[in-house]
Protein backbone atom coordinates (compact mmCIF):
# COMPACT_ATOMS: atom_id res chain seq x y z
CA UNK A 1 0.00 0.00 0.00
CA UNK A 2 2.81 2.04 0.65
CA UNK A 3 4.41 1.64 -2.36
CA UNK A 4 1.17 2.73 -4.14
CA UNK A 5 0.52 5.53 -1.92
CA UNK A 6 3.86 7.10 -3.03
CA UNK A 7 3.64 6.57 -6.74
CA UNK A 8 0.18 8.59 -6.70
CA UNK A 9 2.38 11.19 -5.12
CA UNK A 10 4.56 11.07 -7.73
CA UNK A 11 2.42 11.00 -10.37
CA UNK A 12 0.75 14.49 -8.94
CA UNK A 13 4.02 16.09 -7.81
CA UNK A 14 5.57 15.15 -12.22
CA UNK A 15 1.81 16.61 -13.74
CA UNK A 16 2.99 19.52 -11.40
CA UNK A 17 6.63 19.34 -13.36
CA UNK A 18 4.70 19.23 -16.28
CA UNK A 19 3.38 22.49 -15.51
CA UNK A 20 6.26 24.52 -14.22
CA UNK A 21 9.60 22.58 -13.34
CA UNK A 22 10.48 24.11 -9.97
CA UNK A 23 7.37 24.24 -8.07
CA UNK A 24 7.03 21.13 -6.88
CA UNK A 25 10.55 20.75 -6.09
CA UNK A 26 10.34 23.86 -3.89
CA UNK A 27 7.12 22.16 -2.13
CA UNK A 28 8.61 19.15 -1.81
CA UNK A 29 11.38 20.77 0.08
CA UNK A 30 9.43 23.21 2.01
CA UNK A 31 7.67 20.25 3.27
CA UNK A 32 10.96 18.54 3.70
CA UNK A 33 11.99 21.34 6.07
CA UNK A 34 9.01 21.40 7.82
CA UNK A 35 8.92 18.00 8.36
CA UNK A 36 5.24 17.17 6.41
CA UNK A 37 7.71 14.74 4.39
CA UNK A 38 10.78 12.59 4.44
CA UNK A 39 12.45 12.17 1.40
CA UNK A 40 13.68 8.70 0.12
CA UNK A 41 17.65 7.87 0.57
CA UNK A 42 19.65 10.09 -1.57
CA UNK A 43 17.19 12.81 -1.55
CA UNK A 44 18.04 14.16 1.35
CA UNK A 45 19.36 17.19 0.10
CA UNK A 46 15.88 18.37 -0.63
CA UNK A 47 15.53 18.85 3.21
CA UNK A 48 18.78 21.62 3.19
CA UNK A 49 17.75 25.06 3.37
CA UNK A 50 19.98 26.46 0.44
CA UNK A 51 18.57 24.34 -1.80
CA UNK A 52 15.03 25.59 -0.86
CA UNK A 53 16.47 28.78 -0.67
CA UNK A 54 17.62 28.12 -4.43
CA UNK A 55 14.62 26.20 -5.60
CA UNK A 56 12.93 29.58 -4.63
CA UNK A 57 15.02 31.60 -6.78
CA UNK A 58 15.03 29.50 -9.97
CA UNK A 59 10.68 29.07 -9.28
CA UNK A 60 10.36 32.74 -9.34
CA UNK A 61 12.96 32.67 -12.33
CA UNK A 62 11.03 30.50 -14.00
CA UNK A 63 7.76 32.09 -13.34
CA UNK A 64 8.85 35.45 -14.15
CA UNK A 65 10.17 33.97 -17.55
CA UNK A 66 6.85 32.70 -19.07
CA UNK A 67 5.64 36.65 -18.87
CA UNK A 68 8.13 37.64 -21.80
CA UNK A 69 6.94 37.60 -25.06
CA UNK A 70 8.23 34.46 -27.17
CA UNK A 71 10.72 33.56 -24.19
CA UNK A 72 7.78 32.02 -23.15
CA UNK A 73 8.07 29.49 -26.17
CA UNK A 74 11.92 28.95 -26.38
CA UNK A 75 11.66 27.93 -22.70
CA UNK A 76 9.15 24.99 -23.63
CA UNK A 77 12.18 23.81 -25.92
CA UNK A 78 14.20 23.81 -22.20
CA UNK A 79 10.82 22.65 -20.35
CA UNK A 80 10.25 19.62 -22.12
CA UNK A 81 13.30 17.91 -21.45
CA UNK A 82 13.61 19.33 -18.04
CA UNK A 83 10.10 18.40 -16.72
CA UNK A 84 10.59 14.78 -17.70
CA UNK A 85 14.06 14.96 -15.63
CA UNK A 86 11.87 17.01 -12.62
CA UNK A 87 9.12 14.40 -12.69
CA UNK A 88 11.69 11.42 -12.77
CA UNK A 89 13.09 12.85 -9.69
CA UNK A 90 10.33 14.06 -7.90
CA UNK A 91 8.79 10.07 -7.94
CA UNK A 92 11.92 9.12 -7.19
CA UNK A 93 12.06 10.81 -4.19
CA UNK A 94 8.75 9.79 -2.55
CA UNK A 95 8.77 6.47 -3.74
CA UNK A 96 8.55 3.02 -1.32
CA UNK A 97 11.58 1.51 0.48
CA UNK A 98 9.23 -1.58 -0.33
CA UNK A 99 10.75 -1.72 -4.52
CA UNK A 100 13.73 -2.46 -5.58
CA UNK A 101 16.44 0.13 -6.70
CA UNK A 102 15.76 -0.62 -10.32
CA UNK A 103 12.40 -0.80 -9.87
CA UNK A 104 11.93 2.27 -8.53
CA UNK A 105 14.19 4.11 -10.67
CA UNK A 106 12.19 2.80 -13.39
CA UNK A 107 8.81 3.11 -12.33
CA UNK A 108 10.02 6.89 -11.60
CA UNK A 109 11.49 7.27 -15.18
CA UNK A 110 8.15 5.37 -16.73
CA UNK A 111 5.58 6.98 -14.39
CA UNK A 112 6.88 10.18 -13.14
CA UNK A 113 8.78 11.47 -16.28
CA UNK A 114 5.92 9.83 -18.40
CA UNK A 115 3.22 11.76 -16.58
CA UNK A 116 5.34 15.43 -16.39
CA UNK A 117 6.44 14.90 -20.18
CA UNK A 118 2.98 14.46 -21.23
CA UNK A 119 1.60 17.10 -19.12
CA UNK A 120 3.96 20.02 -20.48
CA UNK A 121 3.48 18.53 -24.17
CA UNK A 122 -0.39 19.63 -23.62
CA UNK A 123 1.18 23.06 -22.43
CA UNK A 124 3.39 23.22 -25.28
CA UNK A 125 0.63 22.85 -27.69
CA UNK A 126 -1.74 25.02 -25.27
CA UNK A 127 0.71 27.76 -26.01
CA UNK A 128 1.15 27.33 -29.27
CA UNK A 129 -2.54 27.44 -30.59
CA UNK A 130 -2.36 30.69 -27.67
CA UNK A 131 0.50 32.58 -30.07
CA UNK A 132 -0.79 31.18 -33.32
CA UNK A 133 -4.50 32.55 -32.69
CA UNK A 134 -3.70 35.60 -30.82
CA UNK A 135 -0.07 36.51 -31.66
CA UNK A 136 0.55 35.36 -27.83
CA UNK A 137 -1.44 37.78 -26.22
CA UNK A 138 -2.89 35.01 -24.06
CA UNK A 139 -0.08 33.79 -23.10
CA UNK A 140 0.48 35.33 -19.47
CA UNK A 141 -2.92 34.44 -18.80
CA UNK A 142 -2.08 30.31 -19.81
CA UNK A 143 1.53 30.83 -17.83
CA UNK A 144 -0.55 32.01 -14.93
CA UNK A 145 -3.04 29.46 -14.80
CA UNK A 146 -0.12 26.77 -15.03
CA UNK A 147 2.12 28.01 -12.00
CA UNK A 148 -0.81 27.95 -10.02
CA UNK A 149 -1.86 24.44 -11.07
CA UNK A 150 1.60 23.52 -10.38
CA UNK A 151 1.21 25.17 -6.59
CA UNK A 152 -1.94 23.06 -5.99
CA UNK A 153 -1.34 20.25 -7.78
CA UNK A 154 1.92 20.00 -5.77
CA UNK A 155 0.45 20.34 -2.63
CA UNK A 156 -2.61 18.18 -3.28
CA UNK A 157 -0.33 15.29 -4.20
CA UNK A 158 0.69 15.32 -0.70
CA UNK A 159 -3.19 15.88 0.85
CA UNK A 160 -5.04 13.99 -1.34
CA UNK A 161 -2.71 11.64 -3.90
CA UNK A 162 -5.28 9.29 -4.60
CA UNK A 163 -7.36 12.12 -5.57
CA UNK A 164 -5.46 14.08 -7.93
CA UNK A 165 -4.45 10.35 -9.84
CA UNK A 166 -8.08 9.80 -10.27
CA UNK A 167 -9.11 12.98 -11.46
CA UNK A 168 -5.95 13.60 -13.51
CA UNK A 169 -7.05 10.82 -15.04
CA UNK A 170 -10.44 11.86 -16.09
CA UNK A 171 -8.87 15.01 -17.48
CA UNK A 172 -6.82 13.24 -19.93
CA UNK A 173 -9.71 11.01 -20.80
CA UNK A 174 -11.65 14.65 -21.47
CA UNK A 175 -8.52 16.27 -23.02
CA UNK A 176 -7.94 13.10 -25.74
CA UNK A 177 -11.56 13.49 -26.42
CA UNK A 178 -11.82 16.97 -26.63
CA UNK A 179 -8.89 16.96 -29.31
CA UNK A 180 -10.93 13.80 -31.20
CA UNK A 181 -13.92 16.47 -31.19
CA UNK A 182 -11.60 19.34 -32.56
CA UNK A 183 -10.52 17.21 -35.26
CA UNK A 184 -13.53 15.76 -36.96
CA UNK A 185 -14.85 19.52 -36.62
CA UNK A 186 -12.31 20.47 -38.51
CA UNK A 187 -12.44 17.45 -41.06
CA UNK A 188 -16.83 18.03 -41.17
CA UNK A 189 -15.71 21.62 -42.05
CA UNK A 190 -13.13 20.05 -45.00
CA UNK A 191 -16.28 18.47 -46.84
Amino acid sequence: METLLGLCIGIGLSAACGFRVFVPLLVMSLAAIMGWFEPMKGFEWLAMPSVCIALGFATLCEIGAYYIPWVDNMLDTIATPAAMVAGTLTTMAVSSGEMSQFASWAAAIIVGGGTATAVQMSTVAARGVSTATTGGIANPVLSTGEWIGAFVLSILAFLVPVLVVVLGIVAMIWFVRWIKAKKNAVRSDMV
